[in-house]
């Protein structure tokens, strides 16, 4: 008489489908590592180039030390625009998401899933950042809490982000547009207070970080770093986070609803 086997079948349901994508995208993203290695570099050279052009200059403005003060600026390089987007785009082209959206897997799982992946890689790309910092004397006033916070925050950042490259990606299908997408980033971190506070920029760029959502999540961590425990900054970086992922996330959900109808 044959024993009766103890494989058991994995438990369905949309946790379990949100876990099975993400584990696929962790595993692939130690096959994947030009775009983990762009995410660490990039940061680490913007952070040497501007120091060292500008930390003397900034020395006339009181109170300011720049090197916190620039810290938060190479996370926010490290953790936009990195996203599993590109393996959506392989999966479209390859027939695989068609596949995936037939079966009984919550198609917002497929979405979701990778996102909670994401969010795992960026805030482990905010850890060589900080380490960084400390090498080159950059202290956090609010202690070992304020770090986590500072990685969650970034973190945060980097996920709603990610839903625009999603959004293109379930969109268009092609590699080049979801490549091309960090350049959606650019024209919001420069019109902020990425180089100098906002009270030493000119008038019309003032405004214009006023404005901008990049302005209160780098003042949010710049907070943690630099001024201690602020309720109101820490408060107004997390709203700001929140709005652009109620458009980000939109965007990629109704993108995905249209994808996943012509499977």
């Amino acid at each position: 008489m044959a024993r009766a086997s103890t494989v058991q079948a994995r438990r369905a349901g949309f946790p379990a489908d949100i876990v099975s994508v993400a584990e696929r995208a962790l595993r692939l993203t130690t096959r994947d590592l030009e775009v983990t290695i762009p995410a660490v570099f990039i940061p680490v050279f913007m952070f040497i180039m501007t120091v060292g052009a500008l930390e003397n200059f900034a020395e006339g403005i009181p109170g300011l030390d720049y090197r916190a003060f620039q810290l938060p600026a190479a996370v926010m390089f490290a953790v936009t625009g990195v996203s599993r987007a590109i393996t959506v785009v392989t999966d479209i082209q390859s027939g695989y998401f068609d596949r995936l959206a037939i079966t009984p897997v919550n198609r917002v799982a497929l979405l979701l899933g990778l996102m909670v992946a994401d969010f795992a890689l960026v805030v482990a790309l905010t850890v060589p950042v900080i380490i960084m910092g400390f090498i080159v004397g950059v202290s956090f006033e609010t202690g070992p809490l304020g770090i986590l916070l500072f990685m969650l925050i970034g973190g945060a950042w980097g996920l709603v982000f990610a839903g625009f490259t999603y959004a293109i990606a379930l969109k268009t299908g092609n590699p080049a547009a979801v490549n091309l997408s960090f350049l959606l980033f650019f024209p919001f971190l420069f019109m902020t207070t990425l180089f100098l506070p906002q009270e030493a920029m000119t008038g019309w760029m003032a405004t214009l970080a006023d404005y901008n959502p990049v302005t209160y999540v780098l003042a949010a961590l710049r907070s943690l770093i630099s001024t201690g425990w602020e309720p109101r900054v820490l408060l107004e970086g997390v709203l700001a986070i929140a709005g652009v992922g109620a458009v980000s996330i939109s965007l990629a959900l109704a993108a995905l609803r249209g994808r996943a109808t012509k499977a």
